[in-house]
């Protein structure tokens, strides 16, 4: 079952094989209509019916409301009433001058679970190879959720050209995305200037990504640092249990069999290591579809499983 709806793409036909093909550079309003995004988030209060009748009596609930889609009247959520709503058509509108001014393209944009979460992806311009051959270009990518499940979320992203694998680029203040809580309004600009849409973070990005490719991992080492990231919570609650299918999966794409592992830039290196892990991640790990599959990679556990994965082995060039 897929979660995706509807979906448009610019670039290479995605993941799951589906959604409307683009031109390059189409503008916003076309993304909209071809993305399934040119609808609104609409709301009421809750009401209920009490009684044992048929008629009943119908009493409102004003602490919560219901959210629901204008164009079908499919409901979406219940939320609190203090909750702030993000429309499909500001997913997009916030690329609007980043595309007009400075070189981001759309890449790919659309909705998923029935409306309920949304997201657009563009390409920054910024590229670099490592090596020579392995090329990693850079990605912002805008998300959110009406239904409380992700705040808005803007975070840069690469994506390895070889294998499509995708990994968060770190913030020059280390953070690796810019979270508006659903309990605060939306503001583009500011989320803009958090971001720093400059090269600066790429560029510090690219000087890690080269270090990795430079640095030879200890063979004998392999298996205690994917031992540290690929890991689930016991059944207890507390404590970490290796996974032991996840382990034997990535050192096969390591020793070989991912994509691109026999790059000079990834045979026997830290950033071959590191892309054993997102490889499992993005497109091994076990999920219910691709589409929830790519959700964890960007936003849930694989996100995180990643990002235990960089902090291990930049710890090894730090």
């Amino acid at each position: 079952m897929h979660l995706v709806q509807t979906m448009a793409y610019a670039g290479d036909k995605p993941w799951h094989g589906l959604g409307n093909k683009l031109a390059p550079q189409q503008p916003i309003e076309t993304w909209r209509k071809q993305a399934g995004m040119d609808w609104q988030i609409e709301e009421s209060e809750v009401r209920f019916i009490t009684g044992g009748s048929s008629l009943g009596i119908i009493n409102a609930f004003p602490e919560h409301k219901v959210l629901y889609r204008s164009d079908t009247r499919a409901p979406l959520a219940v939320v609190g009433r203090r909750f702030n709503v993000v429309q499909p058509g500001e997913i997009l509108e916030f690329y609007r001058n980043l595309t007009a001014c400075h070189g981001f393209e759309l890449d790919t944009a659309g909705v998923l679970r029935e409306g309920r979460k949304f997201w657009a992806l563009a390409r920054t311009g910024q590229s670099t190879r490592l090596k020579g051959r392995d090329r990693v270009d850079g990605y912002l990518l805008l998300a959110t959720a009406c239904d409380g499940t992700l705040a808005t979320t803007a975070q840069f992203t690469s994506v390895r050209v070889v294998c499509n694998n995708t990994l968060r680029v770190a913030l020059d203040n280390g953070n690796g995305a810019v979270k508006v809580p659903h309990r605060s309004q939306f503001d583009p600009e500011s989320v803009k200037r958090q971001l720093g849409i400059t090269v600066s973070s790429w560029d510090g990005f690219v000087a890690r990504m080269n270090a990795l490719a430079d640095r030879p991992v200890d063979p004998d080492s392999v298996d205690g640092l994917l031992r540290r990231v690929l890991t689930y919570t016991g059944s207890d609650g507390k404590n970490t249990v290796a996974n032991e299918q996840a382990i034997a999966a990535a050192r096969a794409l390591y020793e070989g069999g991912g994509r691109g592992a026999q790059l000079a830039s990834s045979r026997g290196t830290a950033w071959g290591l590191l892309n054993s892990v997102t490889e499992y991640v993005d497109h091994h790990r076990r999920a219910r579809s691709d589409d929830h599959r790519r959700d964890a990679a960007w936003f849930g556990q694989g996100a995180q499983i990643k990002q235990r994965a960089w902090d291990e082995l930049v710890g090894l060039v730090s």
